[in-house]
């Protein structure tokens, strides 16, 4: 998988992410910075805290970490489905 479909695939992933109930494709800031921190961070733990706090940050309310584990770890599965495949 190219690095642009794996970016456009976790888009879609985190676009179809309703954390925190205001409907599909409410984050779409969030989701750019989301994508970012993926190609910087390879820990699902710190992975997940980041997407933690990129939310908080914007909505002042704090999802819980086992939902950002998750969406962290299917998100690094994508990002090394991509890398190991070049």
């Amino acid at each position: 998988m190219e690095n642009q479909q794996a970016n456009l695939q976790m888009m879609i992933m985190l676009q179809e992410w309703d954390p925190l109930g205001y409907g599909i494709g409410s984050y779409e800031t969030e989701a750019v910075d989301v994508l970012q921190a993926i190609h910087q961070i390879d820990d699902p733990s710190k992975l997940a805290r980041k997407i933690q706090s990129i939310f908080e940050f914007s909505f002042e309310e704090i999802i819980p970490l086992k939902a950002c584990k998750d969406i962290a770890l299917k998100l690094l599965i994508i990002k090394n489905n991509a890398t190991c495949e070049r």
